[in-house]
């Protein structure tokens, strides 16, 4: 009996030693998929849209943090979308998430960027810092932060020669699925904005927070709709352009399936004289009807500076309580 003592000792050694190595193996593995798993989420939020349309390749990729953390860095990210004819690049991606929350991925994004489709529009953008993280579910992105510092870009249409610069001092953009509805916020500070042959606009700070019913999969590109025939609810957009000088805009909307806005929407209007004189010098040749606008504005106001008015749009016409014509709007 003493004799085959050491020979199941050294069978349970080597049965135990086997299922380490089997559970080293099992592990690696998973990191790998988790690793890949990484890449595509990430890629997605990048570009989200028809996701049988986009492609996305990593230059340079390389899998790093094995065995605690799950890395991914790439030095040049190229995204194609086929169905909607754009093409975009970037310059170094890093991302991670630990092992224990791989659906907690955080990443930066370094620039340049450029942004191209069929219609003749490139857009090009550089930035200080844009940092992201995303939480994901079984399928799928839930909710995504997005924080961008000394944004600056150009947009130029080949077609029209028309070109817009722009910058902004920060930018915010929170976007989350809440049941089957996207719920989005974005806000922009200190933002500037010159397009050609145009009169200079003011500095503006501006936020938005609004949801689209049904439309949650648009936070991944799952949702294959987009906005034609979405509606939502617009709870409160404001811009500033300093000294007190707000507006603010609420209400529901829809778009129509030809990309046609409605919507009855509440306006108010903070310091009109003030908006009034800001707008007539950024726009010289509409004086006169800006000064119109702004007595009417008043009048219904009963004369004070502080104007709160009904906007109604159908199907993209605009009007100060449906009968006061503003103009239109085209479709998106």
């Amino acid at each position: 009996m003493a004799a085959s003592s050491p020979s199941r000792s050294g069978s349970k050694f080597w049965m135990l030693g086997g299922g380490i190595v089997l559970v080293i193996v099992l592990y690696t593995g998973a990191w790998f998929y988790a690793a890949s798993q990484l890449k595509n989420t990430v890629l997605r939020a990048i570009a989200p849209g028809n996701t049988a349309g986009v492609s996305g390749e990593c230059t340079d990729i390389d899998f790093r943090g094995y065995p605690f953390r799950i890395g991914l860095f790439c030095s040049k990210v190229d995204v194609d979308d086929t169905v909607n004819g754009v093409s975009a690049s970037f310059g170094q991606l890093r991302s991670a998430a630990q092992v224990y929350a791989p659906g907690h991925i955080v990443w930066e994004l370094d620039s340049p960027a450029e942004i191209r489709n069929a219609h003749g529009l490139s857009l090009n953008a550089e930035w200080a810092s844009l940092q992201s993280s995303l939480i994901t579910k079984l399928k799928g992105i839930d909710r995504s932060s997005m924080v961008i510092d000394r944004l600056k870009g150009t947009a130029v249409s080949s077609q029209t020669g028309q070109t817009i610069d722009f910058d902004a001092a920060h930018t915010e953009i929170h976007l989350r699925q809440n049941g089957g509805d996207l719920d989005g916020a974005i806000s922009v500070t200190d933002s500037n904005a010159a397009i050609k042959d145009w009169p200079a606009f003011p500095k503006l700070s501006a936020s938005a927070d609004v949801t689209l019913a049904g439309k949650a999969g648009m936070i991944d590109g799952s949702d294959q709709r987009g906005l034609n025939g979405a509606s939502g609810e617009l709870r409160k957009v404001v811009a500033d352009i300093g000294d007190g000088k707000v507006m603010t805009l609420s209400g529901p909307f829809s778009f129509d399936e030809e990309g046609y806005l409605s919507g009855k929407f509440k306006l108010e209007i903070e310091q009109l004289g003030p908006w009034r004189d800001s707008i007539k010098q950024t726009f010289p040749e509409i004086a006169k009807t800006v000064d119109t606008a702004a007595k009417l504005l008043k009048a219904l106001a009963g004369g004070g500076d502080k104007v709160s008015v009904d906007l109604v749009v159908a199907r993209g016409n605009a009007t100060v309580g449906g009968f006061i014509p503003l103009g239109s709007i085209p479709p998106i």
